[in-house]
């Protein structure tokens, strides 16, 4: 099994800028600072955080090499861009696209097709046997319409050295416990459910793909690392600055609220691509008045 501790922590699950509709690089960049300057321990360019749905394959890559260059060897980066309900164009896919920058491709289930157990493992598997690079599973079944349980992520773990981890975003801790208790002890497990990331490291996960960690990266990494101390009196003091800040980031989806806080704290605007539109000025308000009280 590949080197899967690099992905301990935190990553970040970074949003991609724009201004009047192309990417703004200088803010990428001004994130990017401030996230290693805050101390999180690997960077996810390009999942759903990134909008990469809306962008096309050159400007993908051109966010890839962007952020590669960026992190300068100092941290890991992780694709987040390797999801599809199309397994073969999946595969030529990662076969076209320079990944030699990358250490780690994440990817998710596919959406919509809603796949069985079965059809899941052997998509995976078939993914596993190609990639040059360690596969990073996602389940988010709020998002793909399906969830990958526990059995399945084991088989996969077991079966397959190539995928070294998971980002389980059902928010079901039970799932989270039967996974942590049962994959072999390299199988990192990650939260990619902030609000209950915390509580995801008491039953065994070992960090998370975090979206609030774009906007306070230090207080977010933190809680992970005191959390992963067993430090959880600690953890719980810095989990309670944000709890109430994560319901308005998705009241009208994601990266919509989190772009909005991090125009709040001037690195970057809140202009998204369709179908995704710019927080609403009522809901706003509200995420403003949240992020006045985190660091009062």
């Amino acid at each position: 099994m590949s080197n899967a501790s690099m992905f301990r922590g935190t990553g970040v699950a970074l949003v991609t800028p724009f201004k009047d509709q192309a990417i703004d690089f200088n803010a990428l960049a001004d994130i990017i600072d401030h996230v290693l300057n805050e101390g999180v321990e690997y960077l996810v360019p390009l999942g759903s955080t990134g909008e990469a749905v809306t962008l096309t394959t050159q400007e993908c890559q051109q966010v890839i090499n962007f952020v590669v260059e960026r992190a300068k060897g100092k941290v890991p980066v992780v694709g987040g861009l390797f999801g599809s309900n199309n397994t073969a164009r999946l595969i030529k896919y990662i076969k076209d696209f320079d990944v030699s920058g990358l250490d780690a491709l994440l990817s998710s289930c596919p959406a919509y097709v809603k796949p069985s157990q079965e059809g899941l493992y052997l998509h995976y598997s078939a993914i596993a046997e190609m990639s040059p690079k360690p596969i990073i599973l996602y389940n988010v079944p709020s998002r793909t319409g399906v969830n990958m349980l526990p059995p399945t992520v084991i088989r996969l773990a077991e079966q397959h050295p190539n995928i070294v981890a998971i980002k389980e975003a059902s928010g079901d801790l039970s799932q989270i416990e039967k996974i942590t208790k049962n994959c072999p002890k390299e199988f990192v497990v990650l939260s990619g459910d902030d609000p209950t990331a915390m509580a995801s490291l008491s039953i065994g996960a070992q960090g998370v793909i975090s979206v609030i960690a774009n906007a306070y990266p230090r207080i977010f990494s933190d809680m992970i690392r005191y959390g992963l101390k067993g430090e959880f009196k600690q953890a719980h003091q810095l989990n309670q600055k944000l709890q109430d800040v994560h319901p308005w980031l998705y009241v009208e989806g994601n990266p919509v609220g989190i772009k909005a806080a991090l125009e709040y704290l001037g690195l970057c605007n809140r202009e998204v691509r369709l179908p995704l539109a710019p927080m609403s000025e009522a809901n706003l308000e509200h995420l403003v008045e949240e992020l006045r009280k985190v660091n009062s």
